[in-house]
């Protein structure tokens, strides 16, 4: 049933590797799932499909602003980016984010820099 819902969701495993899985969140070791564990099992599918839809987004919003399609933007278009997300952010905080995302001074945030700032990681 596990697989066939997973499955479904575009995921698919092996029974090998199905059974490990659900092993691992089967907490009280019955064998069988309860909702709570199932919930924990799916929901480390649906993070990552959600990391991927969210990477394939910002993918394409970067894009739209790579308009010459070289690879980067520059920091003052990452500066309007920024405060057209959050219209609270003084020029200091904009300063300081694009110090720190563009350290090394070149003016330009290439596709992975920009990733870590809307992310707020460097995944």
């Amino acid at each position: 049933m596990v697989g066939t819902i997973l499955s479904m969701l575009g995921h698919q495993l092996d029974d090998k590797l199905l059974k490990e899985i659900i092993d691992e969140v089967d907490a009280d070791g019955s064998g069988e799932l309860e909702f709570e564990e199932f919930v924990t099992l799916a929901a480390r599918f649906l993070v990552e499909e959600d990391a991927e839809a969210m990477q394939q987004e910002l993918k394409e919003a970067f894009r739209l602003y790579d308009k010459e399609g070289n690879g980067y933007i520059t920091t003052q278009v990452l500066r309007e980016i920024l405060k057209e997300l959050d219209d609270n952010l003084t020029n200091d905080d904009l300063d300081m984010m694009i110090e720190e995302i563009d350290s090394d001074g070149s003016g330009t945030v290439d596709f992975d820099e920009f990733m870590e700032v809307m992310t707020g990681g460097d995944d």
